[in-house]
């Protein structure tokens, strides 16, 4: 068997198929599971987030599957679902990210490979861009999307709750590490220790809009919308210069977003980016995710290990080291591996905290 990590390393991206490298992982080896798989919703026509491409059945790339989209991505996700499960140790979690219309068919393959589901998250970001195509007499076959859901899993517990603890150090929540501090005045506090500890977290979080600064919001942000009281975690859409900080060196590409027309096509073109991945997440949310879903207690020694499976352009792996944790990741994708590297060593450097 492989070991998670090299024993020298705190982080760790190999480019490979993660159902390709995680049969040779070690059994019970891994903390937490942190992940943005593919949405199964061919997602800017992308040939990864194809639901038939997806199909671990599929024989062979040059045979076109016959498989249904809808079985072939369900069993897709079980079958990754089944090596995170078979990795991680008793009581261990796994949040993973998927789309509105395809979550149910993820929910049915975490369960399938065994796991208990605990919680649906929801990240309110509120600013997307339609993705469907406006047709005559203002008819269109699509909405704008406005959350992404979060599912929330547990690998089963090896006898009670506390002897799991004890034993594997999982199994819970770590609700501290995950409280929403409040510094709102107006927030009455009566019989509860807000202000001092902080609230307890919810299972939904807020974006703001990427053009909101310290001092005002843009008046579609959600965190504007639905009032200023710290009751939910809140974090930024990632900027253009989180997405790029440690990618200096790499090439550079035309990268279009989802906004649709001649005009954002043209920017694209007179504006590339080194950071190509379509749907890079804020390390805020993932330093969230990872402080809430991984053991307490860590030393340099035992440091809980967070694994991404489809580790993209390495946003849970910068998270993951700033947060203490160690950090694999698993990247099929050749254009994606090298981003991630260079995100996660920008990170992983001394005293680095945020932009």
């Amino acid at each position: 068997m492989t070991p998670p990590l090299r024993t020298h390393r705190r982080w760790e991206i190999r480019s490979a198929d993660c159902l390709a490298l995680m049969p040779r992982l070690d059994a019970a080896s891994i903390d937490a599971v942190i992940t943005d798989p593919p949405y199964g919703i061919s997602i800017s026509d992308m040939s990864w987030d194809s639901p038939r491409r997806l199909d671990p059945m599929r024989p062979s790339t040059r045979i076109r599957s016959r498989t249904h989209p809808r079985v072939a991505f369900q069993g897709f996700c079980a079958a990754w679902a089944s090596q995170c499960f078979r990795v991680l140790k008793p009581g261990g979690h796994l949040a993973a990210f998927c789309a509105t219309r395809t979550a149910h068919l993820l929910a049915c393959g975490l369960e399938d490979a065994g796991f208990e589901l605990r919680d649906l998250l929801v990240w309110l970001h509120g600013n997307g861009y339609p993705g469907a195509r406006p047709l005559k007499g203002g008819l269109a076959t699509g909405l704008k999307p406005a959350v992404e859901p979060i599912l929330l899993a547990r690998k089963p517990l090896a006898g009670t709750l506390e002897s799991n603890l004890s034993t594997h150090g999982t199994g819970a929540l770590n609700i501290n590490a995950g409280r929403i501090v409040s510094g709102d005045e107006s927030c009455s506090d009566t019989g509860r220790n807000h202000r001092r500890q902080g609230r307890w977290p919810t299972n939904l979080l807020l974006s703001h809009s990427p053009r909101c600064t310290r001092n005002r919001c843009e008046r579609d942000c959600p965190v504007e919308l639905l009032g200023t009281r710290h009751r939910f975690f809140y974090c930024a859409k990632p900027t253009r210069r989180e997405r790029d900080a440690g990618c200096e060196l790499l090439p550079r590409h035309a990268k279009q977003t989802f906004k649709i027309g001649a005009q954002w096509e043209a920017r694209a073109e007179s504006n590339p980016v080194a950071n190509i991945h379509p749907t890079v997440k804020p390390i805020d949310l993932m330093r969230w995710l990872v402080r809430l879903l991984t053991p307490p207690l860590r030393d340099a020694g035992h440091a809980a290990i967070v694994l991404d499976p489809f580790a993209g352009s390495g946003s849970t792996g910068a998270a993951a080291v700033l947060e203490g944790a160690r950090f694999l990741g698993i990247e099929r994708e050749a254009a994606y591996a090298p981003i991630a590297r260079a995100r996660i060593k920008h990170w992983a450097k001394p005293n680095r905290r945020r932009l």
